[in-house]
């Protein structure tokens, strides 16, 4: 099993293998869906990625290795990682995208108020924990110049 902290090693797990192949799958899947949101404004494309790597860590440290390092794909989830970082852009999609979720479950979903105020509670404690987090990665402290 890889830890996405320590060094990237082997790849050696200890799964049997169907339920390896299932995690492989599931990985591309999600892998899959992750693209998808890169291309439509209204699908998450870090979720998506960071379920990739939990499913590759499990199955395959050469998929979770090349996921990680991507130069597209990788880039929002070190930042997640290192700093736990959601950019602007992310965050005001997830945002607009859980609101009209909620406007589509009030309007055209629902039959009374329980549903509407049971999916606002989930919806603003998740829009309240992604606002919450930084959007930069922290500066880096430069070194005293030497004279």
């Amino acid at each position: 099993m890889t830890n996405p902290r320590a060094p990237l090693g082997d790849d050696r797990t200890t799964l049997c293998l169907p339920v390896r192949y299932g995690l492989l799958a599931f990985g591309w899947l999600n892998i899959g869906l992750g693209v998808l949101g890169l291309v439509l404004p209204v699908m998450p494309t870090t979720v998506f990625l960071l379920i990739a790597l939990w499913a590759f860590s499990k199955s395959s440290s050469r998929f979770h290795r090349w996921l990680y390092q991507h130069p597209t794909l990788g880039r929002s989830i070190r930042a997640w990682h290192a700093h736990r970082v959601i950019a602007v852009r992310a965050k005001l999609l997830a945002v607009a995208t859980m609101s009209a979720s909620l406007v589509y479950v009030t309007l055209f979903v629902a039959e009374s108020w329980m549903l509407p105020a049971v999916v606002a509670a989930v919806l603003v404690s998740v829009s309240a924990f992604i606002v919450t987090r930084p959007s930069r990665q922290p500066d880096l402290p430069q070194a005293p110049l030497e004279l």
